[in-house]
């Protein structure tokens, strides 16, 4: 009795872990695609301003909203320098 419940309960872990691996690596490339253009993003705001040293209002909070987002998924500390940089700017509203 006891053998044919613990069969069951491993055919049933081995059908769900069938299940869930694809789905976890969907999202683990999925989140790498985002991080990836989230910093395309950034990085598109920074060379556009950079030579004045100024950004408007809304591209500066949509910087750091993409910042945040960036940094919830684990993104690496490259754009941090860039961020810190923009942070010195003149906002022009």
């Amino acid at each position: 009795m006891i053998f044919i419940q613990i069969s069951a309960i491993i055919a049933e872990i081995t059908t769900l872990t069938a299940v869930l691996c694809p789905i976890i690596i969907s999202i683990k490339k999925l989140a790498k695609g985002t991080k990836c253009q989230l910093r395309s993003e950034m990085l598109r705001i920074y060379y556009h301003n950079r030579e004045k040293e100024e950004i408007r209002q809304y591209e500066y909070e949509n910087f750091v909203f993409l910042y945040e987002a960036y940094k919830t998924l684990k993104g690496n500390s490259f754009i941090d320098k860039i961020y810190n940089e923009v942070k010195k700017w003149d906002i022009v509203t």
